[in-house]
């Protein structure tokens, strides 16, 4: 295996990182075998004059990624099977969703059988994502990335300047933000994103005929989620209110004994909330859809077979299209729909 390994002293890239690579770029064109052995820690160090730590941190890393494992009293042997011959990716979420989760299988679905793709979850923590990244840099044909960051106190944020730094370390080439694209990112990679804020004021617009019925718009902005929300969204909604002159209020989260008045018309964003509220519509023997509205952010299919009207992006358009221009190798910006899309609940 020495005669594939490449060591350059003179490289800014950290000797360990170096060796990672090589492994990697010797598997995926076939020079390094599935469950072909490659040297131990001691006899590499000795090969290139490494410490035995250096070499050690690589074996970690790539035991991490299940790229190599090792037989006690046996040593080290190849087993990453799906570098071979495939465009591999990372991918980066901010939560496991239903939404996420929908962009995740479109995407897979369009990028082919010819790729190998791995999923991980940040949780909107800077440090977690820091870390993921710092692990896998330079290891994936391509990084899809969902930029979501949140606060110590649960605010949104759409970047930190340590994420930035370190997206703006992936060539362009290589780079794909999907969802929100509110990043000082240098460049031009591809980027499908929403536009939170002027994606809610246009499709609450479209839907001003049915709303206009109601008396009161009520948006229910979860302002202590895990997993906070843009706060676009709010911006967008005060915008088509003011444009519109229709009352307005907004509340953190649907309370177990809200008190609910004929003419009003809820925006939930938060599935429980939609639960709890429909719950007590009917408890209080309102008929939904009539006396009281509801709709509902982001589209599922279970909202769509129980005929709650939503405002949603269109989650499979997003990975399909990002797959696509992928496959295409195509760069630049494209806002994915954001629709109205009117069911009985209104």
């Amino acid at each position: 295996m020495f005669k594939y390994i490449q060591i350059d002293e003179q490289s800014r890239i950290p000797k360990y990182r170096q060796i990672v690579d090589s492994i990697i770029h010797n598997i995926s064109t076939g020079k390094l075998k599935i469950d072909e052995k490659i040297p131990s820690i001691n006899s590499f160090s000795e090969e290139y004059l490494l410490s035995r730590d250096t070499v050690e941190k690589a074996y970690n890393i790539l035991k991490e990624r299940k790229i190599i494992s090792s037989i006690r009293g046996k040593g080290y042997y190849v087993t990453r099977t799906q570098l071979i011959s495939k465009v591999n990716i990372l991918f980066l979420i901010n939560k496991l969703s239903t939404y996420k989760m929908q962009i995740y299988n479109s995407f897979i679905n369009s990028i082919g059988a010819n790729s190998h793709t791995d999923l991980h979850i940040y949780h909107c923590d800077d440090s977690l994502f820091l870390n993921l990244l710092d692990k896998n840099i330079r290891a994936y044909d391509y990084y899809v990335i969902m930029p979501h960051f949140k606060t110590d106190d649960l605010k949104h944020l759409s970047f930190t300047d340590e994420a930035v730094k370190a997206i703006n370390t992936i060539p362009d080439d290589k780079l794909v933000i999907m969802d929100n694209n509110k990043l000082r990112i240098k460049g031009n990679c591809i980027e499908v994103y929403q536009d939170f804020e002027n994606d809610i004021y246009n499709a609450l617009k479209d839907g001003l005929p049915k709303i206009k019925k109601y008396q009161k718009l009520v948006l229910v902005f979860p302002e202590n989620s895990m997993h906070p929300y843009p706060r676009r969204i709010l911006h967008g909604f005060r915008k088509f209110c003011a444009e519109f002159s229709i009352a307005f209020e907004i509340l953190g989260e649907i309370y177990d004994d809200i008190i609910l008045k004929k003419g009003d018309l809820f925006i939930t964003i938060e599935e429980a909330d939609l639960v709890n509220l429909v719950n007590q519509i009917r408890d209080k023997e309102f008929a939904l859809g009539e006396d009281i509205g509801v709709i509902s952010y982001n589209d599922t299919p279970l909202k769509e077979l129980l005929g709650i009207t939503v405002i949603s992006t269109d989650f499979k358009m997003m990975g399909q299209t990002a797959a696509q221009m992928i496959l295409n190798k195509k760069k630049g910006k494209v806002k994915n729909p954001f629709n109205f899309i009117d069911r009985e609940s209104v």
